[in-house]
């Protein structure tokens, strides 16, 4: 089987990544992914939870109101020069809604316990749970970065189904190894890790045995 990625080099166009933000606390988490995958030369497309965009206003000043001025902003134009997509949420007949569509796989960054819950039920309600269904049903990677605190049984219960399924679970838990001084050190211990499983190259954070520079 041929791969997204070398499907894409073969026609000259960047390889694509679907990438979910929901309303789960830690939307930085999303938007630093978004901003790497599109450093590192990928063609994003961007689906966003209404809840989501609530916390991007809430967590980082967005307006919600204009959301492509706010995307285009954030993302120096990615948009508008055609390096990303950005799908509706309700837009279920986008081109990330099909299995035909060819693309390295999907990442939910951050994840509520809603959406993790309507993926591990298999509930196609949106374009993002639709989106990740494809990805399981073509068996294509699928991670999954759940951030809440506390967890009860059903949220375990929901991360182990997905688990099974060979999605990727990254819990929003950063690791203190690496000394972060600031509040981005944290973050991008976290994208790194993400991107980590991604198969992406990076140097987000300093890894265990790595000498200091």
């Amino acid at each position: 089987m041929v791969s997204a990625a070398r499907e894409a080099q073969a026609s000259n166009t960047p390889a694509r990544w679907v990438v979910g933000i929901t309303g789960a606390s830690g939307a930085i988490y999303g938007i630093t992914l978004c901003r790497q995958l599109l450093t590192a030369g990928f063609h994003l497309h961007l689906v966003i939870s209404d809840a989501g965009w609530r916390v991007l206003k809430e967590e980082l000043g967005w307006d919600a109101s204009r959301r492509i001025d706010s995307l285009n902003e954030a993302f120096d134009n990615a948009l508008s020069a055609g390096r990303m997509t950005y799908h509706p949420l309700n837009d279920i007949g986008a081109s990330i809604a099909s299995g035909s569509f060819r693309c390295e796989g999907m990442v939910v960054m951050p994840c509520s316990m809603g959406t993790l819950s309507a993926i591990a039920s298999g509930a196609s309600t949106n374009l993002l749970t639709r989106a990740a269904d494809v990805m399981l049903k073509e068996g294509r990677p699928l991670l999954i970065v759940p951030r809440e605190t506390p967890l009860h049984a059903i949220h375990l219960e929901n991360m182990l189904k997905l688990a099974r399924l060979g999605v990727r679970i990254i819990p929003a838990m950063p690791a203190f190894y690496n000394g972060p001084q600031t509040l981005d050190d944290i973050v991008n211990f976290m994208v790194g890790k993400a991107m980590d499983s991604m198969g992406i190259q990076h140097n987000l954070y300093k890894r265990w045995g790595q000498p200091n520079e």
